[in-house]
């Protein structure tokens, strides 16, 4: 990695950092992703997106991140696959390391997403996307005039 001065660095690798990497890089800005290890997030373990814009049959998750991650590169991002190990704003430029070694930005995105909370039952792991289901949004599509059970308390469970 070499010693740059990055007009952006966004830390995260799902959607919203990707998103915003097409936007700064396609804006001219030097874009630096630090995706992590496992980059992209909980889409890279959906099947179907439905919901997302532009796909009439939908898309696989996966697919849908490797072309966003595609179209970032394309207008000049940056991206790392490794973690964040800690970061440093208390001056200008900022600072964030990775593998030991820091990184400087003028601006950093923190767009790490979420994750869900598993509830570490017997048979959760093995049904996951067979009748178990972590996203409301993403998958009560699926249960359309079934009977469900939803665990949980606030709007996700909403």
């Amino acid at each position: 990695m070499e010693e740059k001065i990055y007009d952006v660095a966004i830390i995260g690798s799902g959607p919203a950092a990707l998103t915003a990497a097409i936007y700064t890089s396609r804006g001219g800005a030097s874009t630096l992703i630090i995706g992590g290890e496992t980059w992209g997030g909980q889409l890279m373990l959906t099947t179907q997106v439905d919901n997302f814009p532009g796909f009439p049959d939908g898309i696989q998750g996966p697919d849908l991140l490797k072309a966003m991650r595609k179209q970032a590169e394309r207008f000049g991002a940056k991206f790392i696959e490794k973690s964040v190990e800690k970061v440093d704003f208390s001056q200008m430029p900022f600072r964030v390391m990775v593998n030991d070694q820091w990184l400087m930005a003028k601006t950093v995105i923190i767009a790490t997403g979420a994750d869900d909370i598993k509830l570490n039952v017997p048979g959760e792991k093995e049904l996951m996307g067979k009748g178990v289901a972590v996203c409301a949004v993403c998958d009560a599509a699926f249960y359309k005039d079934k009977i469900a059970l939803v665990v949980g308390g606030g709007d996700a469970a909403c």
